[in-house]
């Protein structure tokens, strides 16, 4: 789902991108041997490109989520957010990179129960932060904390949180397009 408003920016490419955007653009090109459509339109506030790649990067490292449990939690968010882009983009590498079983992608992108207790009580927990914008009931904690996780792990979320409110709600303004690369994962919002 995009904003009804389309940002009229164009994406930034490493020419014309400012020195702080080029040396990320540069980076992605090399790393990914592209760059992502993200990149490029998040490249015209060279604060917001930097902060989501810095945040992205620390969530990744020091969460302490394992790669499975990352996916879960930005595919949930996404969907929250409902940005067609994140959510082609996660698939992709829950299926690819991450080994997130298809059957827990599909019921993330789905909004259908997931088929693994703790990776449900992780999304379901995820939801709950989203959806009460940091203010879980007591019990919500408490569930969560049964099911095997930490109230640093709750912090961790929030991180998660933060990094994708800045990619899917610049997604959503610029109508961001799937780059071919995650065409196969495509999504838009059923529910």
């Amino acid at each position: 789902m995009s904003s009804e408003y389309q940002l009229s920016l164009l994406p930034k490419t490493i020419d014309d991108a400012e020195p702080h955007a080029q040396s990320a653009l540069d980076t992605a090109r090399k790393q990914l041997g592209f760059i992502p459509n993200m990149y490029a339109v998040m490249a015209n506030s060279p604060g917001l490109l930097e902060s989501y790649l810095h945040s992205y990067a620390l969530f990744r490292t020091e969460s302490g989520f394992s790669p499975v449990e990352q996916e879960v939690v930005f595919l949930t968010i996404s969907r929250e957010n409902g940005c067609h882009y994140c959510m082609a983009a996660h698939s992709f590498v829950a299926d690819v990179m991450s080994k997130v079983p298809p059957a827990v992608t599909d019921a993330i992108r789905d909004g259908k129960p997931i088929p693994d207790a703790k990776l449900a009580a992780l999304s379901a927990f995820t939801i709950t932060l989203v959806k009460t914008r940091g203010q879980p009931s007591r019990r919500d904690v408490e569930h969560f904390l049964a099911s095997g996780y930490s109230e640093r792990s709750i912090l961790e979320i929030i991180l998660a949180i933060a990094v994708k409110t800045l990619s899917n709600y610049a997604n959503r303004l610029f109508h961001t397009p799937v780059d071919p690369v995650f065409a196969g994962r495509e999504w838009r919002k059923s529910a």
